[in-house]
């Protein structure tokens, strides 16, 4: 069974060939989609790592958004090493948690679409490509897609090895009454992503509390006869990083 889901992993991944094609591809829409990272004290080859990983994109369309807390310059002096326009750097007055330290930089997004990306962890090169052609394929049915979400999976702390990939469903309202099983990779309409926000009081839950109000929002919608759409892309397009202080390897790393 392992070895079935490790060649289903290799079956998906994009060929260098299918990659230097999507570099090259053109869209009838090219939207401009805004990564907000949210950054505190970042060790700096995981943040590297994070940054490559979004210039690495074969979809170009993108500004990455660094909302730094760190009350040191460690954040800085890596991102000021990138030359690229793209990279948008902006210091916070204060460490507000979580939640409003990320809708600060969800505020500074220019682009239509907004994407949350933790600090520690990557993008596949093919993450935005998807993403776009996606939001294509919905506009091409008449739809617009308000929230886009993918599979995933872990990798270890040096980006070595990647296991435990969550294959989801698509959107399954039950099934998320009981659990956050959409996660990462998100991408929601900014539009949306600006009226709701994080909400502070739910700070180590924020993305679960913000998903359940977009998904409510986009189904009311659609009960009122708008052509919205909830989309699932069947790709890895998230590798979550587990490191000591990562939930996803230490639960107990965040109490709160």
């Amino acid at each position: 069974a392992i070895a079935a889901i490790v060649v289903t992993l290799i079956d998906k991944a994009p060929s260098k060939e299918e990659l230097l094609a999507q570099r090259n591809a053109v869209f009838s829409e090219n939207v401009l989609i805004s990564i907000v990272v949210p950054t505190y004290e970042t060790k700096e080859p995981h943040l590297r790592e994070m940054i490559e990983s979004v210039i690495g994109q074969t979809y170009a369309g993108w500004e990455l958004i660094l909302a730094d807390a760190s009350s040191t310059n460690a954040v800085y002096d890596v991102v000021n090493t990138y030359k690229d326009a793209r990279i948008v750097y902006k210091k916070l007055a204060k460490n507000a948690g979580i939640s409003e330290n990320t809708n600060q930089g969800i505020m500074e997004a220019k682009g239509q679409y907004i994407a949350l990306l933790d600090h520690d962890d990557l993008l596949t090169p093919d993450a935005l490509f998807e993403t776009v052609s996606r939001i294509n394929k919905e506009k091409n049915e008449g739809k617009l897609a308000k929230v886009i979400f993918s599979d995933e999976d872990k990798c270890n702390s040096d980006g070595s090895r990647f296991f435990e990939p969550h294959f989801k469903p698509g959107y399954n309202k039950e099934l998320l009454f009981a659990n956050n099983y959409i996660c990462h990779f998100l991408v929601c309409e900014a539009k949306l992503m600006k009226e709701l926000l994080l909400r502070k009081e739910f700070d180590g839950a924020q993305d679960f509390d913000f998903v359940l109000r977009a998904t409510s929002y986009v189904n009311k919608e659609r009960e009122a006869g708008e052509n919205t759409s909830i989309c699932h892309i069947e790709k890895v397009l998230y590798h979550w990083r587990c490191h000591e202080n990562s939930t996803a390897e230490n639960p107990e790393s965040k109490m709160y």
